[in-house]
């Protein structure tokens, strides 16, 4: 949720920028549709916002227990169906960031969000492998409902076996 909101902040002050330099006289209409970067040595650059198609902010390094974690994400999960159903299917979690399933819509894609798994599959359903206590569980969240909602059921996730 961070990086939309950072988005709206750039663009809040991108098109907020006064239209005044440092000396307060009126700028030109090419500096007015500018965006000036002031780079740590003190030098700055330029860029037309007409140029501009997109403006990234790159997360700092995975810090090495999240890259931990991730290796232990990988791989192959029994999981429990939940919502009373008594079965089970697996979830393949590829160090690539693809994710397959052997029910349902069978491909999806998944990162790591902190500490846990976050699987979108391309039937617009959503899962969660995370840690609680001292086992995991599968959150799964039917399409149309945001992960800040309580989940649509609950159940078991086992890995199997490692990437």
């Amino acid at each position: 949720m961070r990086r939309p909101a950072i988005g709206i902040l750039v663009l809040a002050i991108v098109s907020s920028v006064p239209a005044f330099t440092q000396t307060g006289k009126s700028a030109s209409k090419s500096d007015q549709d500018a965006i000036v970067i002031t780079f740590k040595d003190g030098h700055q650059q330029t860029f037309s916002l007409s140029e501009v198609s997109k403006i990234e902010f790159k997360t700092p390094a995975t810090p090495t227990a999240t890259r931990m974690e991730r290796a232990t994400l990988a791989g192959k999960w029994k999981v429990g169906t939940g919502g009373g159903m008594g079965g089970t299917f697996y979830i393949t979690l590829a160090t690539d960031g693809t994710a397959s399933r052997s029910m349902g819509s069978e491909r999806g894609t998944w990162e790591m969000v902190g500490s846990e798994a976050r699987i979108s599959w391309d039937d617009g359903w959503h899962d969660v492998i995370r840690k609680t206590g001292n086992r995991y569980e599968k959150a799964a969240y039917a399409p149309g409902r945001s992960l800040n909602e309580s989940p649509s059921n609950v159940a078991s996730a086992v890995r199997t076996e490692t990437m």
